[in-house]
């Protein structure tokens, strides 16, 4: 059956319903869409994963001082720990025998051998330098006088380096007196300069380093035939608790000047050896 026209929609309320239907219909499926929104994607500014590092635990004070202790001890133990001995001749004999056994036969070492009677008293560690030099030396004033010889001295003091040579020139005030001292090194002090001071007056007292009176030798500008005492800066240790004989370079000199006639003049017994 036809409706009525007055019944029949009209083609503006028509367009409403369908507008209506439509709202609805789109609610609909805004509700789907919320939900099932998608989680949001990570943001570009994401954490990047962070590199791992082992962290060793730190030292405690009183580890770090152990092992500096330790460290120390195997520098100077045994020589920091034992007291100090005096040096002997037995001692400078052995020292001779070991420098020249890799290269010297049984024989040349026998013949290496000093008398016992060209060594002086040591010093016992109760001296001090100008009372030890007293001792080994009663008669120094009336040896110096009557000594005029130039390019020459009477006594000779060996050690490590020039700041000791200095300390015992000056420990010496009280034995030396009038005597003129030359310095024998090679701080500050030029060769030439040594060989025209033994030139142009007669000298009492040496005191230095082995390698430059060595060299002064060498150069003819020291002779040692009048020299009457060698002394050598035995027991004196410095800073690493090392003598000058434990010293590889000093000791080698020192060697090397006792074969430019030191010897000879030990065994013909008109050069004394004497360990202060």
């Amino acid at each position: 059956m036809r409706r009525p026209k007055s019944q029949e929609p009209s083609a503006q309320s028509r367009q409403v319903e369908a507008e209506g239907s439509g709202d609805e219909g789109g609610g609909d499926t805004e509700m789907k869409q919320e939900k099932t929104a998608p989680v949001p994607a990570p943001s570009k500014k994401a954490k990047q994963p962070k590199e791992c590092f082992l962290i060793q635990p730190k030292e405690t004070k009183e580890e770090s001082t152990k092992t500096r202790k330790w460290r120390k001890k195997k520098i100077t133990d045994i020589l920091a720990k034992s007291e100090p001995k005096p040096g002997t001749p037995e001692d400078l004999q052995k020292l001779i025998k070991d420098y020249y056994s890799s290269n010297r036969s049984v024989i040349e070492l026998e013949e290496l051998n000093l008398p016992d009677s060209c060594f002086l008293k040591a010093n016992d560690l109760t001296h001090s330098l100008s009372s030890y030099l007293k001792e080994i030396c009663p008669k120094w004033v009336k040896l110096r006088k009557t000594h005029t010889e130039k390019k020459s001295v009477l006594m000779l003091i060996l050690c490590s380096s020039a700041v000791r040579a200095l300390e015992l020139i000056r420990s010496m005030t009280a034995f030396k007196g009038d005597s003129k001292v030359m310095k024998l090194f090679a701080k500050h002090i030029k060769v030439q300069e040594q060989v025209k001071l033994l030139e142009k007056r007669a000298m009492h007292l040496g005191v230095g380093t082995p390698g430059r009176i060595k060299e002064l030798v060498k150069q003819g500008g020291l002779n040692l035939n009048p020299l009457k005492f060698l002394v050598f800066d035995w027991n004196w240790r410095d800073q690493k608790l090392k003598r000058m004989m434990d010293i590889p370079e000093i000791r080698k000199e020192v060697f090397e000047l006792l074969e430019m006639g030191v010897l000879s003049l030990c065994k013909s017994e008109s050069l004394k050896l004497g360990l202060f």
